[in-house]
């Protein structure tokens, strides 16, 4: 008996028979010697019954039954879930299959004609109508009492009018005119409004660069035919020789490291409009480059004001020399003469300034022309007064008149 159980634990755990052939050989052999043991008979004894009892109705049986006998769990009803609550991915498929729902139609609703109106509906309507005959003749009388004269005096209506709109009234905008026209409207402007002072006639020059790329950098400087009407201070960096020649040609200022000194401890107070220095005092001028660079005297070489040629410097500084450069957006702004110059001697200024605006021209700059691309608009102005938009044409003939006269 020991062995069957043996041998069955294993047919359990081992569901392949030829994995069991070897127990079963051992289990025969052991079977063979040893007698086996006798089997004893099991008897069991009766399950008692209860009495069957009488149902005195028909429910009653059915109850009692359910009582004794309760129905499997996977045969009792299981209480329904509440439906779950899709989210808004799962209902993009679930509408897609989803029983498709009909249109709801509603029937128009038409307004009924007169006739169909009871009597009664009609009999409202017309007292509403005499109220508001009524009110109206109220109103028009109160309107004809205001209207009326208060102790002889006749009572003027207000008359509100009507919103308009206001129509954006734009300024002309200036036709340019010819150079000498341009002249002669400066100085007849002012000689309209008497100034304390002689005003400058000056030029702003709109050119087609960027003044943010280094190649396109619009700087010089030109020696005007008649000056600029202005007294100039000069003052010259220079030691030896040179001061002495410096002095001679008419300098204000002269000096070297004392005057480098009483710049920078002067606290901003400068006595010269024009500087110019030798070439060995250029690393010196770094100790005032903060105080001159920002007021535009600081000397640069490319302007002529770092030279050898002190004298001719000076002369050139004294007879109306003037520097300009491009500002932040793109203008140029240079005084060229006052308003008591003569027209031809003003003619000649500019001349002389367009002349040397082209030869600053940047090379890469992609135009054939002279003029078109680089000087968008031209205009003149005195100090204090309106300006004038001047022709391309007419700068160009002053200009071409200005090398003429310089080549003879």
């Amino acid at each position: 008996m020991a062995h069957l159980r043996l041998l069955l634990s294993h047919s359990r755990c081992h569901p392949h028979p030829h994995r069991l052939l070897p127990l079963f050989r051992f289990c025969s052999s052991n079977s063979s010697n040893s007698p086996p043991p006798p089997i004893k008979p099991v008897s069991y004894a009766p399950k008692p019954q209860a009495p069957p009892a009488e149902a005195p109705s028909s429910e009653a049986p059915s109850a009692s039954t359910d009582s004794q006998d309760p129905l499997p769990r996977r045969f009792q009803q299981q209480p329904q879930n509440p439906p779950r609550q899709f989210t808004r991915q799962e209902m993009r498929f679930a509408n897609e299959s989803g029983p498709a729902i009909a249109p709801v139609s509603y029937p128009s609703r038409v307004a009924p004609l007169p006739e169909d109106r009871p009597a009664d509906e009609g009999a409202g309507e017309g007292a509403n109508e005499e109220d508001l005959r009524v009110e109206g003749e109220r109103i028009e009388k109160e309107a004809k009492w205001g209207r009326m004269p208060v102790f002889g005096l006749q009572v003027e209506e207000e008359t509100v009018p009507y919103p308009t709109l206001i129509p954006v009234v734009k300024r002309p905008q200036k036709v340019a005119i010819d150079l000498v026209d341009a002249l002669r409207e400066i100085k007849a402007s002012a000689n309209e409004k008497k100034r304390n002072f002689t005003e400058t006639v000056e030029a702003h020059v709109m050119l087609g660069v960027d003044p943010r790329r280094g190649d396109q950098m619009v700087r010089g400087a030109i020696t005007l035919p008649h000056g600029t009407g202005k007294t100039v201070r000069v003052a010259v960096f220079a030691e030896g020789p040179a001061a002495e020649e410096a002095k001679a040609a008419g300098a204000d200022v002269v000096g070297g490291d004392e005057l480098i000194e009483e710049i920078r401890k002067g606290g901003g107070k400068l006595s010269f409009d024009k500087c110019i220095a030798t070439p060995m005092y250029m690393p010196r001028l770094s100790k005032v480059a903060r105080i001159l660079g920002p007021r535009g005297l600081m000397p640069n070489p490319k302007l002529g004001s770092v030279t050898n040629e002190v004298s001719g410097a000076v002369k050139a500084a004294k007879s109306g020399r003037v520097d300009f450069k491009i500002d932040k957006t793109a203008i140029v702004h240079v005084g060229l003469g006052k308003v008591n110059f003569s027209e031809e001697s003003l003619r000649e200024n500019i001349g002389a300034f367009v002349n040397a605006l082209l030869l600053a021209k940047p090379v890469g700059l992609k135009k054939t022309s002279k003029y078109v691309g680089y000087v968008k608009k031209f205009t003149l102005s005195s100090t204090m007064g309106p300006g004038f938009s001047v022709t391309i044409p007419s700068l160009s003939a002053a200009a071409d008149n200005y090398t003429k006269v310089q080549v003879n």
